[in-house]
């Protein structure tokens, strides 16, 4: 087969050759195909350069794994460049030979809208298809949100690009998206061979094809009930939190049916062109990038440890779950438990679980019965030997948890990876004396571990590099999103939390109650308002570390409230009441008990009750995560400013398209920010130690607004 580079200002990223009639375009922009100013105009310098006469069809491809795998996402923070991606999907569809678009990999936004430009779409099983912008803050801005519903109908195209998750190719197929499944692309063949095939049953279709042009543009929006739609819309946009773009997105959907396509055309272009320059937009593209940076960056070059047997010690609900996440991520799992019957429930556990990934369609009856093949519970110690990684997630007691290791440091081999699941205790003192600290580590998931994206690795002094290069490597095939953070009180997710609920009791002592605080946060964007919070997780947790600290309350402000509801036996959704009162269903109701118990409070303190708006308490919850995110910055607990933000948002409900308390801090002119920390000073009293900003200017590339 000929290969003819495009002679344009391309730079290799779009290649043009010719199978006997068929003409096939090759994006080639690695690592994953994404859409630039150059590969736009590869593809139009490619379209021109077909002859017409000597050809009866045209492919469109992607060399290596991905059609095109979307936007390059950097190009949002600059003002459009030509040729556009509408103007290359117009060329596309108005292209006089037909156009097929070969799907493979990962072909998202920008390369599904390629596609949806061309004629016809054939696709490898494994490709998967979306419209996720929304979860990047704008929306489809190449006609995804007037093509789509031409061909999968309202519905669905709602479902997809409101939602932004995407769906398989064995779903298009069945929808019509895609019109066929290379079947040849599954063979045992790789690399170059592979790719080989591909391409033969490609032009063998091309050449088969006698579609001609098919633009959808020209298609009719299959009719559907306006009121069932309506439903399913709010009931979409309940799902995204807030996402700014999600509605903008469904109501773009909806004018498919209501505008002609080039009116509708404009009005999608119009909003996203205003979507991309939002805060939100901002914020999320901050994150986006932020979360795809190595999480740790060794000194020396080092390899991290195999991995492919993990010992998970303690049965519960955590050791279980993150037992379950290791079995989904292809290792061997030994789950050690010393009390038969909790062993039997982690089983239990876990098996139903895997059961529930079957009957959901997320995994095969063959994937549920080889995981379960790779657990082996067990009730002896000795029975962990000569595995590569343990992670205990027995009660947070220190002297237990120090005679755990010492007796895994006997039984183990000395390159065994010894990890703690603590939330608060010292791992430095859990580990005390055994031989070759330089193999401890934190491993701190969130429950629950097997759906919380959440990891973090906590470093010791005295733990390695490779130790924590094969932490990292672990935590990537589990699939969390990882930070490294120093070993101390709380880390990173928990001591920002504990500083944010704090300031939270501040306000309901001065005068707020529950119910106002959860809602102001719930409407700010956070997945659950921190009282609703404290009465899921059990409020005895927290009265029982508070019970720890007693001898040391003086010396900050103290608020009892949460004391007396857990000596009134309230201790939350467990007991039927916490902060809220709880029916069969579990749904919270606002208890009189409890603001009676409140106003007593506040008479037995002499504390006049003043009253909060909104805007207030998100406001003071915002900046006392702020504050806490630059005295965690100032002390060294986290390598990267942008891992206080990752752990908000993937542990903690932080709203995603807000980004986080480090970056709202650098929205914010300096004046400001050091005023209003000023003020978190003032009304949040004894024992508030107040940041300085001087290291979010050192550690943040882009410094503060002077």
């Amino acid at each position: 087969m000929a290969d003819s580079p495009i002679t344009s200002p391309t730079t290799g990223r779009v290649h043009l050759s010719q199978e006997g009639q068929i003409a096939i375009i090759t994006l080639d922009n690695p690592p994953v195909n994404s859409s630039n100013d150059a590969v736009r105009r590869g593809i139009l310098a490619a379209l021109d350069k077909i002859d017409t006469q000597q050809s009866r069809a045209v492919v469109l491809m992607g060399k290596g794994p991905n059609l095109m795998a979307g936007a390059d996402l950097r190009e949002l923070a600059h003002e459009p460049t030509e040729p556009t991606l509408p103007q290359v999907t117009a060329a596309l569809s108005a292209f006089p030979l037909p156009v097929i678009a070969v799907i493979n990999g990962h072909t998202m936004g920008g390369g599904l809208e390629l596609a949806l430009a061309c004629d016809s779409r054939i696709a490898t099983p494994t490709a998967l298809l979306g419209l996720p912008e929304v979860t990047v803050g704008v929306i489809p801005g190449a006609g995804g949100t007037q093509r789509l519903p031409r061909v999968v109908g309202l519905p669905k195209a709602l479902e997809m690009i409101v939602s932004g998750k995407p769906i398989t190719a064995v779903e298009a197929h069945h929808l019509g998206l895609v019109d066929e499944l290379l079947q040849a692309a599954q063979g045992e063949a790789r690399g170059s061979e592979r790719e080989a095939e591909v391409v033969k049953a490609v032009v063998a279709y091309a050449n088969r094809y006698q579609g001609g042009k098919q633009p959808l543009a020209e298609r009719d929006v299959p009719p559907a009930d306006a009121q069932a739609l309506q439903a399913h819309i709010d009931k979409l946009l309940k799902r995204p939190r807030g996402l700014p773009a999600a509605p903008v997105a469904a109501e773009m959907v909806m004018k498919a049916a209501a505008l002609s396509f080039s009116a509708a055309m404009a009005e999608e272009r119009a909003q996203f062109l205003a979507l991309r320059g939002s805060e939100s937009a901002q914020a999320l593209r901050y994150l986006f990038f932020a979360e795809r940076e190595k999480p740790f960056v060794p000194t020396q070059p080092v390899k991290a440890a195999p991995v492919s047997r993990i010992s998970v010690v303690g049965a519960g609900t955590m050791g279980s779950g993150i037992a379950l996440c290791a079995l989904k991520a292809g290792y061997s799992v030994d789950l050690l438990e010393l009390n038969d019957q909790a062993l039997k429930a982690g089983v239990a556990r876990i098996t139903q679980a895997l059961n529930e990934g079957v009957k959901h369609q997320r995994l095969t009856q063959a994937q549920r019965d080889n995981a379960l093949s790779r657990l082996k519970p067990t009730q002896d110690l000795p029975e962990v030997a000569g595995t590569d990684l343990v992670i205990e997630a027995i009660v947070e007691d220190l002297a237990i948890k120090r005679a755990l290791f010492a007796d895994l440091a006997h039984w183990v081999s000395e390159s065994t990876l010894l990890a703690s699941n603590t939330s608060y205790l010292n791992i430095e003192q859990i580990a005390e004396g055994i031989a070759h600290p330089e193999r401890v580590l934190g491993l701190h998931f969130f429950s629950p571990a097997e759906r919380m994206p959440l990891i973090e690795i906590v470093r010791c002094k005295t733990t390695s590099e490779q130790t924590l290069s094969s932490a990292v490597s672990v935590a990537r095939q589990l699939k969390k999103k990882a930070i490294v953070v120093a070993n101390s009180w709380g880390f990173v997710g928990n001591r920002l939390y504990a500083a944010y609920r704090r300031q939270c009791e501040f306000m309901l002592e001065e005068g707020a109650s529950p119910e106002q605080v959860d809602a102001a946060l719930e409407a700010y964007g956070f997945a659950m308002g921190p009282f609703k919070v404290a009465d899921m997780s059990g409020l005895d947790i927290a009265w029982k570390m508070r019970q720890q600290s007693a001898d040391t309350r003086h010396l900050r402000r103290y608020v009892g409230i949460p004391d007396l509801l857990c000596e009134a036996g309230r201790l939350g959704r467990k007991t039927g009441s916490g902060y809220y009162r709880y029916d069969e269903a579990m749904r919270p109701s606002a208890d009189p008990d409890v603001a009676q118990m409140i106003d007593r409070y506040r008479e037995e303190h002499a504390i006049t009750p003043k009253a909060f708006s909104e805007q207030e308490i998100q406001q003071r919850a915002v900046l006392a995560l702020i504050n806490e995110a630059l005295l965690l910055l100032e002390e060294g607990v986290c390598q990267r400013p942008a891992d206080i933000d990752i752990a908000l948002v993937n542990g903690y409900g932080f709203p995603r398209w807000r980004g986080g308390p480090l970056f709202i801090a650098r929205q914010m002119r300096a004046v400001q920010l050091a005023s209003e920390l000023d003020k978190l000073a003032e009304v949040s009293g004894k024992g508030h130690l107040r940041a300085n900003l001087q290291s979010l200017k050192s550690q943040c590339s882009e410094e503060l607004t002077s």
